[in-house]
Protein backbone atom coordinates (compact mmCIF):
# COMPACT_ATOMS: atom_id res chain seq x y z
CA UNK A 1 0.00 0.00 0.00
CA UNK A 2 3.11 2.39 0.79
CA UNK A 3 4.04 1.83 -2.80
CA UNK A 4 0.74 2.35 -4.36
CA UNK A 5 0.64 5.97 -2.20
CA UNK A 6 4.21 6.56 -3.18
CA UNK A 7 3.04 6.25 -6.77
CA UNK A 8 -0.07 8.05 -6.60
CA UNK A 9 1.45 11.21 -4.99
CA UNK A 10 3.90 10.83 -7.97
CA UNK A 11 1.47 11.71 -10.14
CA UNK A 12 -0.47 14.70 -7.84
CA UNK A 13 3.14 15.99 -8.16
CA UNK A 14 3.31 15.43 -12.23
CA UNK A 15 -0.44 16.74 -12.36
CA UNK A 16 0.07 19.99 -10.60
CA UNK A 17 -2.38 21.29 -8.70
CA UNK A 18 -5.41 20.68 -10.50
CA UNK A 19 -5.36 16.53 -9.18
CA UNK A 20 -7.76 15.92 -6.93
CA UNK A 21 -7.88 13.27 -4.45
CA UNK A 22 -11.05 10.37 -4.02
CA UNK A 23 -11.14 8.11 -1.57
CA UNK A 24 -13.11 4.56 -1.54
CA UNK A 25 -13.86 2.81 1.76
CA UNK A 26 -14.86 -0.67 1.22
CA UNK A 27 -16.33 -3.25 3.92
CA UNK A 28 -16.85 -6.64 2.85
CA UNK A 29 -18.51 -9.11 4.69
CA UNK A 30 -17.88 -12.73 4.30
CA UNK A 31 -14.15 -13.47 2.94
CA UNK A 32 -12.25 -15.92 4.50
CA UNK A 33 -10.12 -15.56 7.04
CA UNK A 34 -6.22 -14.49 5.82
CA UNK A 35 -8.05 -13.41 2.32
CA UNK A 36 -5.77 -10.13 0.37
CA UNK A 37 -7.63 -8.48 -2.30
CA UNK A 38 -5.40 -7.44 -5.77
CA UNK A 39 -6.42 -3.76 -7.30
CA UNK A 40 -6.29 -4.18 -10.52
CA UNK A 41 -6.02 -1.11 -13.21
CA UNK A 42 -6.40 -0.84 -17.11
CA UNK A 43 -3.27 -1.04 -19.50
CA UNK A 44 -2.72 -1.76 -23.07
CA UNK A 45 -6.17 -2.59 -22.93
CA UNK A 46 -6.01 -5.39 -19.95
CA UNK A 47 -6.54 -5.16 -16.68
CA UNK A 48 -3.23 -5.65 -14.94
CA UNK A 49 -2.71 -6.15 -10.69
CA UNK A 50 -0.78 -3.19 -9.56
CA UNK A 51 -1.61 -3.69 -5.85
CA UNK A 52 -2.71 -5.58 -3.11
CA UNK A 53 -4.82 -4.68 -0.01
CA UNK A 54 -5.32 -6.85 3.16
CA UNK A 55 -8.63 -6.31 4.75
CA UNK A 56 -8.57 -5.13 8.41
CA UNK A 57 -10.55 -7.13 11.36
CA UNK A 58 -13.77 -6.11 10.01
CA UNK A 59 -13.47 -6.76 6.16
CA UNK A 60 -12.14 -2.96 5.30
CA UNK A 61 -10.15 -1.89 2.69
CA UNK A 62 -9.08 2.06 1.83
CA UNK A 63 -7.95 3.17 -1.22
CA UNK A 64 -7.01 6.66 -2.06
CA UNK A 65 -6.62 8.03 -5.51
CA UNK A 66 -5.12 12.02 -7.32
CA UNK A 67 -6.57 11.62 -10.21
CA UNK A 68 -7.59 14.80 -13.04
CA UNK A 69 -10.02 12.04 -14.50
CA UNK A 70 -12.67 9.46 -13.91
CA UNK A 71 -10.53 6.58 -12.93
CA UNK A 72 -11.65 2.24 -13.92
CA UNK A 73 -10.35 0.27 -10.96
CA UNK A 74 -11.05 -3.17 -10.31
CA UNK A 75 -10.95 -5.25 -7.04
CA UNK A 76 -10.66 -9.62 -6.96
CA UNK A 77 -9.26 -11.86 -4.57
CA UNK A 78 -5.99 -12.90 -4.93
CA UNK A 79 -7.27 -16.68 -5.59
CA UNK A 80 -8.05 -18.64 -9.04
CA UNK A 81 -11.23 -17.98 -10.33
CA UNK A 82 -12.18 -14.72 -8.38
CA UNK A 83 -15.50 -12.94 -8.45
CA UNK A 84 -14.92 -9.02 -9.78
CA UNK A 85 -15.93 -5.52 -7.86
CA UNK A 86 -15.68 -2.94 -10.68
CA UNK A 87 -14.93 0.71 -9.46
CA UNK A 88 -15.48 3.65 -11.28
CA UNK A 89 -14.28 7.09 -9.09
CA UNK A 90 -14.42 10.50 -9.57
CA UNK A 91 -12.07 13.60 -8.60
CA UNK A 92 -12.85 14.47 -4.90
CA UNK A 93 -15.32 11.49 -4.11
CA UNK A 94 -15.40 9.58 -0.88
CA UNK A 95 -17.22 6.44 -1.86
CA UNK A 96 -17.98 4.26 0.90
CA UNK A 97 -19.34 0.63 -0.10
CA UNK A 98 -20.32 -2.64 1.60
CA UNK A 99 -19.82 -5.60 -0.43
CA UNK A 100 -21.00 -9.52 0.66
CA UNK A 101 -18.81 -12.15 -0.79
CA UNK A 102 -21.40 -14.93 -1.72
CA UNK A 103 -18.54 -18.08 -2.56
CA UNK A 104 -21.23 -20.94 -3.89
CA UNK A 105 -22.10 -18.04 -6.47
CA UNK A 106 -18.66 -16.67 -7.10
CA UNK A 107 -20.18 -13.57 -6.93
CA UNK A 108 -20.02 -9.90 -5.04
CA UNK A 109 -22.74 -8.31 -4.09
CA UNK A 110 -22.91 -4.52 -3.74
CA UNK A 111 -25.45 -3.82 -0.78
CA UNK A 112 -24.80 -0.61 -0.24
CA UNK A 113 -23.09 2.53 -2.03
CA UNK A 114 -23.09 6.09 -0.88
CA UNK A 115 -21.27 8.76 -2.43
CA UNK A 116 -21.23 7.89 -5.86
CA UNK A 117 -24.10 7.73 -8.40
CA UNK A 118 -21.86 5.24 -10.58
CA UNK A 119 -21.52 3.36 -8.01
CA UNK A 120 -25.08 3.31 -6.55
CA UNK A 121 -25.72 2.23 -10.51
CA UNK A 122 -23.32 -0.59 -10.06
CA UNK A 123 -25.17 -1.61 -6.63
CA UNK A 124 -28.38 -2.60 -8.87
CA UNK A 125 -26.60 -4.09 -11.41
CA UNK A 126 -25.01 -6.46 -8.64
CA UNK A 127 -28.52 -6.73 -6.90
CA UNK A 128 -30.13 -7.45 -10.28
CA UNK A 129 -27.60 -10.39 -10.97
CA UNK A 130 -27.81 -11.93 -7.77
CA UNK A 131 -31.03 -12.02 -8.14
CA UNK A 132 -31.24 -13.62 -11.35
CA UNK A 133 -28.86 -16.23 -10.17
CA UNK A 134 -30.07 -17.49 -7.27
CA UNK A 135 -33.29 -17.94 -9.06
CA UNK A 136 -31.87 -19.52 -11.68
CA UNK A 137 -33.17 -16.92 -14.31
CA UNK A 138 -30.08 -15.55 -15.43
CA UNK A 139 -31.65 -14.57 -18.65
CA UNK A 140 -33.49 -11.64 -17.49
CA UNK A 141 -30.57 -9.70 -16.54
CA UNK A 142 -30.21 -8.78 -20.05
CA UNK A 143 -33.42 -7.29 -20.94
CA UNK A 144 -33.68 -5.86 -17.05
CA UNK A 145 -30.18 -4.32 -17.25
CA UNK A 146 -31.92 -2.36 -20.35
CA UNK A 147 -34.31 -1.42 -18.69
CA UNK A 148 -31.87 0.26 -15.62
CA UNK A 149 -29.67 1.59 -18.18
CA UNK A 150 -32.02 3.66 -19.89
CA UNK A 151 -32.96 5.30 -17.14
CA UNK A 152 -29.65 6.37 -16.52
CA UNK A 153 -27.60 7.25 -19.50
CA UNK A 154 -26.00 10.10 -18.19
CA UNK A 155 -24.29 7.83 -15.50
CA UNK A 156 -20.67 7.16 -17.07
CA UNK A 157 -20.85 3.00 -15.04
CA UNK A 158 -23.56 2.73 -17.98
CA UNK A 159 -21.12 3.32 -20.54
CA UNK A 160 -19.29 0.57 -19.11
CA UNK A 161 -22.19 -1.67 -18.12
CA UNK A 162 -23.52 -1.37 -21.67
CA UNK A 163 -20.74 -3.05 -23.19
CA UNK A 164 -22.02 -6.31 -21.71
CA UNK A 165 -24.52 -6.38 -24.46
CA UNK A 166 -21.94 -6.82 -27.34
CA UNK A 167 -23.42 -9.78 -29.15
CA UNK A 168 -26.70 -8.01 -28.84
CA UNK A 169 -25.70 -4.92 -30.87
CA UNK A 170 -27.66 -4.57 -33.19
CA UNK A 171 -30.72 -5.12 -30.87
CA UNK A 172 -29.60 -2.75 -28.38
CA UNK A 173 -28.02 -0.06 -30.82
CA UNK A 174 -30.59 2.69 -29.27
CA UNK A 175 -29.51 1.70 -25.99
CA UNK A 176 -25.83 2.76 -27.17
CA UNK A 177 -26.94 5.45 -28.83
CA UNK A 178 -28.77 6.57 -25.88
CA UNK A 179 -25.79 6.51 -23.61
CA UNK A 180 -23.32 8.06 -25.84
CA UNK A 181 -25.45 10.87 -26.39
CA UNK A 182 -25.91 11.77 -22.51
CA UNK A 183 -21.96 11.17 -22.39
CA UNK A 184 -19.97 12.58 -24.94
CA UNK A 185 -20.11 16.30 -23.68
CA UNK A 186 -18.75 15.90 -20.68
CA UNK A 187 -16.31 12.21 -20.97
CA UNK A 188 -15.85 12.46 -25.17
CA UNK A 189 -11.97 11.23 -24.05
CA UNK A 190 -13.48 8.19 -21.50
CA UNK A 191 -12.46 4.91 -22.71
CA UNK A 192 -16.01 3.33 -22.55
CA UNK A 193 -17.74 6.33 -24.07
CA UNK A 194 -15.41 6.69 -27.03
CA UNK A 195 -15.79 2.50 -27.33
CA UNK A 196 -19.29 3.09 -27.37
CA UNK A 197 -19.21 6.09 -30.30
CA UNK A 198 -17.02 4.02 -32.21
CA UNK A 199 -18.95 1.48 -32.30
CA UNK A 200 -22.41 3.58 -33.32
CA UNK A 201 -20.24 4.87 -35.96
CA UNK A 202 -19.31 2.08 -37.64
CA UNK A 203 -22.46 -0.09 -37.47
CA UNK A 204 -25.07 0.05 -39.92
CA UNK A 205 -28.22 0.53 -38.00
CA UNK A 206 -31.74 2.52 -38.47
CA UNK A 207 -31.13 6.23 -39.07
CA UNK A 208 -27.61 6.24 -39.78
CA UNK A 209 -26.59 7.29 -43.73
CA UNK A 210 -26.32 4.52 -45.55
CA UNK A 211 -22.80 4.00 -47.42
CA UNK A 212 -22.75 4.74 -50.94
CA UNK A 213 -22.06 2.02 -53.52
CA UNK A 214 -20.35 1.93 -56.59
CA UNK A 215 -20.44 -1.47 -58.61
CA UNK A 216 -20.41 -2.30 -61.73
CA UNK A 217 -23.81 -3.48 -63.98
CA UNK A 218 -24.03 -5.93 -66.52
CA UNK A 219 -23.21 -3.66 -69.25
CA UNK A 220 -19.95 -2.56 -67.15
CA UNK A 221 -20.97 0.87 -66.67
CA UNK A 222 -20.42 1.69 -62.71
CA UNK A 223 -23.97 2.55 -60.73
CA UNK A 224 -23.99 4.26 -57.72
CA UNK A 225 -26.41 4.28 -55.03
CA UNK A 226 -26.34 7.64 -53.81
CA UNK A 227 -28.11 8.49 -57.33
CA UNK A 228 -31.21 6.89 -56.19
CA UNK A 229 -31.00 9.86 -53.53
CA UNK A 230 -34.65 11.56 -53.35
CA UNK A 231 -36.31 7.60 -53.67
CA UNK A 232 -36.89 5.11 -51.28
CA UNK A 233 -34.47 2.36 -51.85
CA UNK A 234 -34.42 -1.52 -51.76
CA UNK A 235 -30.73 -2.82 -51.23
CA UNK A 236 -30.96 -6.67 -52.45
CA UNK A 237 -28.05 -8.65 -51.75
CA UNK A 238 -28.91 -12.26 -53.85
CA UNK A 239 -26.98 -14.48 -55.68
CA UNK A 240 -28.71 -16.81 -58.32
CA UNK A 241 -27.59 -19.57 -56.25
CA UNK A 242 -29.29 -18.96 -53.60
CA UNK A 243 -32.53 -20.63 -53.19
CA UNK A 244 -34.22 -18.68 -50.78
CA UNK A 245 -33.65 -15.54 -52.64
CA UNK A 246 -34.93 -16.89 -56.26
CA UNK A 247 -38.10 -17.84 -53.86
CA UNK A 248 -38.28 -14.31 -52.74
CA UNK A 249 -37.73 -12.80 -55.69
CA UNK A 250 -41.62 -12.72 -57.18
CA UNK A 251 -42.90 -11.30 -53.94
CA UNK A 252 -39.84 -8.50 -54.43
CA UNK A 253 -41.18 -8.00 -58.21
CA UNK A 254 -44.73 -7.35 -57.19
CA UNK A 255 -43.60 -4.56 -54.77
CA UNK A 256 -41.99 -3.41 -57.70
CA UNK A 257 -44.64 -3.14 -59.99
CA UNK A 258 -47.23 -1.67 -56.71
CA UNK A 259 -44.63 1.28 -55.70
CA UNK A 260 -42.28 2.22 -58.41
CA UNK A 261 -44.41 5.26 -59.84
CA UNK A 262 -44.65 6.39 -56.05
CA UNK A 263 -40.30 6.64 -55.57
CA UNK A 264 -39.63 3.62 -54.80
CA UNK A 265 -36.14 1.38 -56.69
CA UNK A 266 -34.44 -1.51 -55.95
CA UNK A 267 -30.60 -2.03 -56.16
CA UNK A 268 -29.78 -5.29 -56.58
CA UNK A 269 -26.40 -6.50 -54.94
CA UNK A 270 -25.29 -9.95 -56.58
CA UNK A 271 -22.97 -12.35 -54.88
CA UNK A 272 -22.53 -13.85 -58.06
CA UNK A 273 -19.18 -15.24 -59.47
CA UNK A 274 -20.41 -16.21 -62.84
CA UNK A 275 -21.73 -13.18 -64.94
CA UNK A 276 -23.83 -15.81 -67.21
CA UNK A 277 -25.49 -17.24 -64.08
CA UNK A 278 -26.17 -13.77 -62.92
CA UNK A 279 -27.85 -12.38 -66.49
CA UNK A 280 -29.68 -15.54 -66.39
CA UNK A 281 -31.41 -15.29 -63.30
CA UNK A 282 -32.29 -11.83 -63.82
CA UNK A 283 -33.57 -12.91 -66.89
CA UNK A 284 -35.75 -15.96 -65.63
CA UNK A 285 -37.01 -14.33 -62.45
CA UNK A 286 -38.47 -10.95 -64.51
CA UNK A 287 -35.90 -8.38 -62.25
CA UNK A 288 -36.76 -5.49 -64.70
CA UNK A 289 -35.25 -2.93 -62.35
CA UNK A 290 -32.25 -1.34 -64.06
CA UNK A 291 -30.49 -1.09 -60.90
CA UNK A 292 -28.14 -4.34 -60.79
CA UNK A 293 -24.78 -4.47 -59.83
CA UNK A 294 -21.90 -6.96 -58.84
CA UNK A 295 -18.06 -7.15 -58.85
CA UNK A 296 -18.78 -10.92 -59.32
CA UNK A 297 -16.13 -12.03 -56.03
CA UNK A 298 -19.06 -13.99 -54.38
CA UNK A 299 -18.65 -13.54 -50.37
CA UNK A 300 -15.68 -10.52 -51.12
CA UNK A 301 -18.13 -8.48 -52.65
CA UNK A 302 -17.12 -4.81 -51.69
CA UNK A 303 -20.33 -4.10 -51.19
CA UNK A 304 -21.39 -7.13 -49.11
CA UNK A 305 -18.15 -6.90 -46.66
CA UNK A 306 -19.16 -2.74 -46.42
CA UNK A 307 -22.70 -4.09 -45.30
CA UNK A 308 -21.61 -6.78 -43.01
CA UNK A 309 -23.47 -9.24 -45.01
CA UNK A 310 -23.08 -12.67 -43.59
CA UNK A 311 -25.81 -14.74 -45.32
CA UNK A 312 -28.48 -13.93 -47.93
CA UNK A 313 -31.20 -12.62 -49.01
CA UNK A 314 -30.79 -9.32 -46.69
CA UNK A 315 -32.03 -6.42 -47.12
CA UNK A 316 -31.35 -2.54 -46.43
CA UNK A 317 -34.49 -0.10 -47.10
CA UNK A 318 -32.78 3.60 -47.62
CA UNK A 319 -34.83 6.37 -47.19
CA UNK A 320 -35.02 9.56 -49.47
CA UNK A 321 -32.63 11.11 -47.75
CA UNK A 322 -29.75 8.45 -48.20
CA UNK A 323 -29.88 7.36 -44.32
CA UNK A 324 -30.84 3.49 -42.99
CA UNK A 325 -34.84 3.05 -42.16
CA UNK A 326 -34.48 -0.57 -41.90
CA UNK A 327 -32.69 -3.97 -42.02
CA UNK A 328 -34.08 -7.44 -43.48
CA UNK A 329 -36.99 -6.66 -43.81
CA UNK A 330 -39.27 -9.23 -46.50
CA UNK A 331 -42.36 -10.44 -47.07
CA UNK A 332 -45.00 -8.91 -45.10
CA UNK A 333 -42.80 -7.06 -43.00
CA UNK A 334 -41.19 -5.33 -46.09
CA UNK A 335 -45.20 -4.63 -47.65
CA UNK A 336 -46.27 -3.22 -44.60
CA UNK A 337 -43.12 -0.67 -44.39
CA UNK A 338 -43.71 0.53 -47.82
CA UNK A 339 -47.37 0.79 -48.00
CA UNK A 340 -46.42 2.63 -44.46
CA UNK A 341 -44.24 5.16 -45.72
CA UNK A 342 -45.87 5.56 -49.11
CA UNK A 343 -48.86 6.34 -47.31
CA UNK A 344 -47.51 9.74 -46.15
Amino acid sequence: MKRHLAIALGLLLALGATAQKSTVTCTFDGLPAGSRLLLNEPHGGRLIPTDTLVPDAKGRVKLERYSTQPEFLALVLDQQQSPMLHLITLPKERITLNVTYMPALNLFNLTAAKGSDNMDLYRRFTNLNTRATLNQQTNVVVDSLAVLLSDTPGTLMSAFLVTFYEQYFEQYAPLYKKIRDALVGQYADNDFVRHIDSRLRSALIAGMEAPDIALPNPQGDTLRLSALRGKVVLIDFWASWCGPCRRENPHVVRLYERFHDKGFEIFSVSLDQSRDKWLDAIQKDGLRWPCHVSDLRGWNSAAGRLYGISSIPATVLVDREGNILARNLRGAELERKLTEIFAQ
